[in-house]
């Protein structure tokens, strides 16, 4: 598994505990993960940007969840769906890795439908953002 999977991974488990436990920031969960220097600097880029962003991302993701209202969701497809949002408004990471890199983690910590629910929304936020325009316009130079 690569260092930025890892990250993503660690990520989505300490916003979950934050959620969860009503911590404000999950910075000690990712100080005492052996993850190493590059995983746990990328997590906490990615928690960070996330916290800075989480009224527009929670506002974005509750308007695409169709017939789902965001507090009825699992905290593990939440916080999957906050990494996966958070990547596509703010990275150049491709659409459809991001989206991709979401489905892995949905399937190893989510429940059965989630990887499908995950990549529903995702694919719906990455539309709305003009992120699979970006990734589009990328491949044809």
């Amino acid at each position: 598994m690569g260092v930025r999977r890892k990250a993503r991974e660690l990520a989505v488990q300490a916003l979950y505990q934050r959620d969860i436990t009503g911590d404000a920031f999950a910075e000690r969960f990712v100080q005492h993960f052996d993850g190493g220097d590059e995983v746990n600097a990328f997590c906490l880029r990615l928690i960070h940007g996330i916290t800075e962003r989480q009224e527009e991302i929670d506002a974005l993701i509750a308007e695409l969840c169709a017939h789902w209202r965001a507090e009825r969701l699992s905290k593990v497809d939440l916080n999957v769906l906050r990494l996966g949002t958070y990547e596509l408004l703010a990275t150049d990471v491709p659409a459809s890795i991001v989206i991709n890199e979401a489905i892995e983690i949905a399937k190893r910590f989510g429940e059965k439908e989630s990887a499908t629910f995950v990549n529903g929304v995702l694919d719906a936020v990455a539309e709305r953002v003009g992120a699979k325009a970006r990734e589009r316009a990328e491949r044809t130079g």
